[in-house]
């Protein structure tokens, strides 16, 4: 199975899924901004699973527009292919903040910038004022100050993982508590970087996000999945297993209104 599906589903009130993108490019992580405008990264060919004497890889990858236009937003840094893509959100002045083994963001004009030197980034996301950006850094979660021209300053640790894991994908909820998935379960942190526990999940997890009625629906999804037979889903030897299980979890908490994602 390709870990990066040629289209975008989505899930209705019911969970009924229905595909509303297709040829997506290999698009992964997902981000909706301001201007209702849908932005993925875009891994294209990149999947790891790919069997060997598949022809090579020559799509690069993208930050890309998918809907409501078609348009690329950065595909290159300092010259070089941006490499495979992992997790992406938009602010509201039309910056892209992105993770590719390190952090960049893509501002209105297409210009690429690092966020700096040793970071083992996947998550990221932004608090609800869009003052400070949170990146997952192994163990730790790192935290910048965004400035209104959407740049940053003021690197710091803002949290530690306390449950264990290192951090995946991210989401925030209205009163700012910090959502990182991992090995134990998705982790919950206070504005101010306080540990406050982990909602344990039955798999592995990686990557969560509010929505459903009044966004007081967690959804997270996990590695792995049971077949229609009741069974744990496999794939032959060689083939890598990416299936996935999605979990919804009934929240007090509410998610964030300001931002789609």
């Amino acid at each position: 199975m390709a870990e990066q599906p040629n289209q975008v589903t989505k899930l209705d009130k019911n969970d009924k899924a229905s595909v509303v993108l297709k040829d997506t490019h290999g698009a992964g992580s997902l981000a909706i901004d301001a201007m209702g405008r849908v932005i993925a990264a875009e891994r294209t060919c990149t999947d790891p699973g790919r069997q060997a004497g598949a022809a090579p890889c020559t799509e690069p990858t993208a930050v890309g527009v998918l809907s409501p236009e078609r348009r690329i937003l950065a595909d290159k840094f300092e010259g070089k292919p941006l490499g495979r893509l992992n997790d992406l959100v938009a602010d509201r002045d039309g910056n892209v903040y992105f993770t590719v083994g390190g952090a960049y963001y893509v501002n209105p004009a297409g210009k690429v910038t690092s966020l700096g030197e040793n970071l083992r980034t996947n998550g990221i996301m932004l608090s609800p004022d869009e003052r400070t950006l949170y990146v997952t850094n192994g163990a730790v979660i790192v935290a910048f100050d965004r400035l209104p021209d959407g740049t940053l300053k003021n690197r710091r640790d803002f949290a530690k993982l306390v449950a264990g894991g290192n951090g995946d994908g991210m989401a925030i909820d209205a009163a700012g508590r910090l959502y990182v998935t991992s090995a134990p379960g998705v982790q919950v942190f206070s504005p101010d970087g306080k540990y406050l526990g982990v909602i344990p999940a039955p798999r592995n997890v990686i990557s969560v996000a509010f929505s459903g009625p009044d966004k007081k629906t967690l959804y997270v999804v996990g590695s792995g999945a049971v077949g229609p037979d009741g069974k744990e889903f496999t794939t032959p030897d060689g083939v890598r297993n990416n299936a996935k299980t999605i979990f919804k979890v009934p929240m007090l908490a509410q998610g964030f209104k300001g931002r789609a994602k």
